[in-house]
């Protein structure tokens, strides 16, 4: 068989076990919550300002800051980066 075939072949017998909760070493990222509207207040923009800069739509941040919705996903993942590094974020984002 070959090497790609081995290499699909491994990797899905580790997501198999990983799904049965087995522990195979696997790093996961596990995000802490973020208060979204503090963090924009840091930030220093209003809810437009930061809904257009990180391509987010105004009503689902007020969701987020009003705590009907939180955010998951790659919105949550975008969120931490902003969260750690605001100025680097948007240095990236608008260079």
């Amino acid at each position: 068989m070959s090497e790609v075939f081995e290499s699909i072949k491994q990797g899905l017998k580790e997501a198999i076990e990983f799904a049965e909760g087995k522990d195979i070493g696997a790093k996961l990222f596990k995000p802490s919550e973020i208060d979204i509207k503090e963090l924009r207040q840091e930030i220093g923009m209003t809810q437009m300002e930061f809904a257009a800069a990180f391509g987010i739509s105004v009503g689902t941040l007020r969701h987020w800051e009003r705590g009907d919705r939180t955010p998951q996903g790659p919105a949550l993942v975008l969120l931490t980066l902003v969260k750690k590094d605001p100025k680097t974020i948007l240095n990236v984002l608008y260079s």
